[in-house]
C-alpha cells in the first residue's frame, strides 16, 4: 500500500519509532486509543474546501487576464502574466499532493496512551510532537465537539493540567494563562468514554480532594484549580473547629451577668 510505504519512510527518515512509549504506570492498565476513520474525513473535507477556494481564485485569475489586456495594451505584460499564471498552477498541483500526503500521514501517525497513572499525545509530521501528562496535576477534562463533529460522531477530549508534564518536539503543551497547559487527544468516537475512565484514573491518584470532576463543565479561571489541601492542613482546621465548639457550649452553661439597678437620687 503507498500510504503504508511512505508512512514506513517518513518514520526511517525522521528515526521516530513506529509506536511511542507507554506512560508510567501498571502495564496491564495501559490502553492505546487512535483518532477514528471519521476523523481522517473530517479533515478530508476542511482540506477539500480550503483547495476549493484556491482553485476557484486561479480560475478567477485567468478569466481576469482579458480585462487586463483591453486595459494595459502591452502584449509583453499579458505574458508575463500567463506564465505567472502557469506557475500558479503548477505550485498548486504540486501542494495539492503533499498537502494530502500530509493531512494522511497526520491521521496515521497520531497515537493516544492512557495508563493509570498518565497519558501520552503523539501528533504530528513535519514536526513530531510527544507530549505526556500525570493524573496528578490534572485540573480538568472536557469534551469539545463542533457541528460537523457532531454530524460526523466524533470529539475532541481535553485534558488541562498545571504543569507537569514533558513534552518532546518543537510544540510541546499548549499553554494558557494561569500556568495551565491542555492536550488535546482529537477526533476519537468514544470521547465520553475516554473521559470517563481518565476521570476513574484521576479519581483513585488523589489521596483526598475537593470537589468532584465530574462537576467540572469548562476550563477553570486562573487561581481556581482545586487541589488537595495537605494533611496538615486539614488537622489544624479539625483542631480549630473543635477549639470553637466548645468555647460556644461553655458560653451556653455559664449564667448571663445580673446588671445593678442604678438609683437616680
Amino acid at each position: 500500500m503507498p500510504t503504508e510505504r511512505l508512512r514506513n519512510w517518513v518514520l526511517q527518515v525522521a528515526r521516530v519509532p513506529p509506536e511511542p512509549k507507554p506512560p508510567e504506570g501498571a502495564s496491564d492498565s495501559v490502553r492505546v486509543f487512535r483518532a477514528a476513520s471519521a476523523y481522517y474525513r473530517y479533515r478530508l473535507v476542511r482540506w477539500g474546501l480550503a483547495q476549493f477556494g484556491g482553485a476557484v481564485g486561479l480560475v478567477v485569475g485567468y478569466l481576469m487576464l482579458p480585462l487586463w489586456w483591453r486595459w494595459l495594451r502591452l502584449p509583453f505584460l499579458i505574458e508575463y502574466a500567463l506564465l505567472i499564471e502557469g506557475l500558479a498552477c503548477a505550485g498548486f498541483l504540486l501542494q495539492l499532493l503533499i498537502s494530502y500526503t500530509i493531512l494522511r500521514l497526520d491521521y496515521e501517525l497520531r497515537w493516544y496512551l492512557v495508563s493509570d497513572r498518565g497519558l501520552r499525545i503523539r501528533e504530528g509530521v513535519l514536526s513530531m510532537r510527544e507530549q505526556t501528562m500525570t493524573f496528578a496535576n490534572v485540573q480538568h477534562v472536557g469534551i469539545r465537539q463542533g457541528p460537523l463533529q457532531r454530524l460526523l460522531g466524533i470529539a475532541d477530549v481535553e485534558v488541562w493540567t498545571a504543569g507537569g508534564g514533558e513534552a518532546k518536539g518543537d510544540a510541546g503543551e499548549h499553554s494558557h494563562d494561569g500556568g495551565l497547559h491542555v492536550g488535546y487527544l482529537r477526533g476519537v468516537d468514544n470521547a465520553a468514554e475516554l473521559r470517563a475512565g481518565i476521570l476513574d484514573h484521576l479519581r483513585q491518584s488523589r489521596d483526598s480532594g475537593l470537589g468532584d470532576p465530574d462537576d467540572e463543565q469548562g476550563p477553570r479561571p486562573s487561581g481556581e484549580a482545586t487541589r488537595p489541601a495537605p494533611p496538615r492542613l486539614l488537622e489544624a482546621a479539625s483542631e480549630l473547629l473543635r477549639e470553637v465548639r466548645m468555647l460556644r457550649q461553655e458560653a451556653a452553661r455559664s449564667p448571663a451577668p445580673q446588671r445593678a439597678d442604678t438609683p437616680w437620687e
